[in-house]
């Protein structure tokens, strides 16, 4: 930004951040704001100071994302007919109905889902402004991804996705738990999906691995059963799972294991903990080839039977409305570039 202009708005206080909101808003709406500085006691920013209320603004944005007066309501923390005066206000400001009555609730209208498809690009732009703002200058990308292919696989190329996200400073949080991106708790997720799941609607992903899933176990605990050489034959041993038994289930299956007993055996929750627990020899654990290439290379881990089962995949995750912007597209370009390409498939929420 020009000095000029920047001196300006830093002068005018409260009416020019409202001109820089008007901005973001008509650059939302398609519509270009003149490249030129202009005073805050110009006509184009008298007119730029016509915005409705932020609060009624905002609450019709959460009501459009969540569906409901009430929903909105509770992430607001304030009543459903505050919410409501809210929308009722908004209509007012702006002379166009947006919601319209549907049963015992309300809908958006045409206009208003155009609307709040438009408002959700503006607070983007306000979020991202602030995030830059937080962060010294540079936009912090916030990724939530599974522990173990952070640690093992994505960890050592890091310095590659930053220099892709020039001057972006990343946020890499190993976790198994969803984030709300309805609260902006993160830009995008990487995920593993069994075959046949899929995303929440308003979210996108594409599949950038689809790993073999190894019966692996310590070479110490292979020696002591040396007739076990099919699938079907581990059923019996001691066998390690995440949160669920659920994956040996549709492994086993996926192997060809048609009547599949009740399985036991714990549940560590993470992948990391259950190569640990491989590996210390405590039994049999399901994990994704890309978790243990060095440790198969090395001989610390073996795997207990020559199979060639894949029940899913890699996928990166993002909102639908972000998919194609500079940073999120520069991430999967940068996981096309970690992972064979030949191993990626789209699977597409609701766009």
């Amino acid at each position: 930004m020009a000095g000029g202009a920047e001196g300006e708005r830093r002068v005018a206080g409260g009416e020019g951040a409202r001109a820089v909101l008007a901005e973001m808003f008509h650059t939302a709406a398609g519509i270009t704001p003149s490249l030129a500085p202009a005073s805050v006691h110009s006509p184009k920013v008298r007119m730029a100071r016509r915005l409705p209320p932020l609060l009624a603004l905002r609450a019709f944005d959460i009501f459009a994302r969540q569906g409901t007066v009430r929903a909105a309501a509770d992430e607001l923390a304030v009543s459903h007919t505050v919410v409501s005066r809210h929308i009722q206000n908004l209509e007012q400001a702006v002379g166009v109905k947006l919601v319209a009555k549907s049963g015992r609730g309300l809908s958006l209208t045409r206009e208003g889902i155009r609307y709040a498809a438009q408002l959700r690009r503006a607070f983007d732009l306000i979020g991202e402004a602030s995030n830059e703002l937080r962060n010294g200058g540079m936009e912090a990308v916030h990724i939530c991804c599974l522990a173990g292919l952070a640690s093992r696989c994505l960890l050592a190329r890091l310095p590659e996705l930053e220099e892709a996200l020039t001057g972006r400073e990343v946020i890499l949080q190993p976790t198994s738990t969803r984030p709300d991106f309805s609260r902006e708790e993160a830009d995008a997720e990487i995920m593993y999906l069994e075959d046949g799941g899929s995303v929440a609607d308003g979210l996108r992903s594409e599949m950038f691995a689809r790993p073999r899933i190894l019966a692996i176990a310590s070479p110490e605990f292979k020696a002591r059963y040396p007739d076990v050489r099919t699938p079907a034959d581990l059923v019996g041993l001691p066998l390690i799972h995440e949160q669920s038994t659920g994956m040996w289930e549709a492994w086993l299956e996926e192997a060809g294991i048609a009547d599949i007993p009740r399985l036991r055996g714990p549940r560590l929750w993470q992948a990391h903990l259950t190569i640990e627990a491989a590996r210390l020899g405590r039994g049999v654990a399901l994990v994704s080839d890309l978790l243990v290439t060095e440790p198969l290379a090395n001989g610390e881990l073996v795997e207990m039977v020559d199979s060639n089962v894949t029940i899913g995949g890699y996928y990166f995750i993002a909102p639908v409305h972000r998919w194609n912007t500079p940073v999120i597209s520069a991430i999967r370009q940068w996981l096309r570039g970690v992972f064979p390409p030949d191993q990626t498939s789209p699977l597409q929420g609701t766009p």
